[in-house]
């Protein structure tokens, strides 16, 4: 089984081929282009570092969101836009799930935090069962203070990761309670490599979709829905 994976929900843009029980090729970059420079320039100095011929992936993962509302358009395009041409299904995986599985076998909470704005955070909760990972609290997009409130009332110990632990640090040292700490450097971000581990899982349940078939998952409206809908019930007044 040979998959290849796409990451461009957030800030990083990372891509990896899994291959049976190895990651055979990783590339992730956390600087500050837009992954529509990055991302298809990236997958083809995978595949000439390798000598990977596309036509022998069996599947792409991507992850299917929440993230940044112009990288998730720019990861499934490129995962659409492959998946055609190569004639090859597509696995989505939610974004949480797959950050959360960067701390495959944590006996802690699990708490990815991605940036949101406006105070809020995209996050889920999860935990590790043996070797297959759990969802505590499904992804969703809420307060920093509603997590922050739900963490303290399960009294577990927790881990948080991701883009919004930066942005909402502060908060999260002053308001919680119990036992809590903070993934390292290397696993703080998404990385296609745990995407690619994950999606494996996937393909193997049969959790799979065409390219015409995949949509992403936003989880909520832009925010330039937001404020054009602001402005119409505005004008209306």
């Amino acid at each position: 089984m040979k998959i290849l994976a796409l990451d461009s929900s957030g800030l990083v843009a990372s891509v990896a081929i899994i291959e049976d029980e190895e990651m055979t090729a990783e590339y992730t970059i956390n600087y500050k282009k837009t992954h529509s420079q990055t991302l298809l320039p990236m997958i083809d100095e995978v595949a000439k570092m390798i000598n990977l011929d596309m036509a022998t992936i069996d599947a792409i993962a991507i992850t299917a969101g929440p993230g940044s509302f112009t990288g998730l358009r720019i990861g499934s395009a490129t995962a659409k836009g492959l998946g055609l041409a190569l004639d090859k299904p597509l696995i989505a995986v939610p974004t949480l799930e797959a950050l959360a599985y960067s701390l495959y076998g944590s006996e802690a909470l699990i708490v990815p935090l991605m940036d949101a704005r406006r105070n809020q955070v995209y996050t889920g909760v999860y935990y590790f069962a043996g070797s297959e990972i759990k969802t505590l609290k499904e992804q969703c997009a809420e307060d920093i203070q509603e997590t922050i409130s739900y963490l303290n009332s399960e009294k577990r110990s927790v881990i948080f990761l991701g883009d919004g632990v930066p942005v909402h640090c502060e908060v999260i040292c002053e308001k919680m309670q119990g036992e809590y700490s903070f993934a390292p450097a290397h696993l703080n971000r998404q990385r296609a490599g745990a995407l690619g581990a994950l999606a494996k899982a996937y393909y193997q349940a049969g959790i799979l979709q065409s390219a015409d078939e995949y949509r992403p998952d936003y989880l909520r409206v832009s925010q330039a829905e937001r404020e054009r809908a602001e402005k119409e019930k505005m004008d209306c007044k």
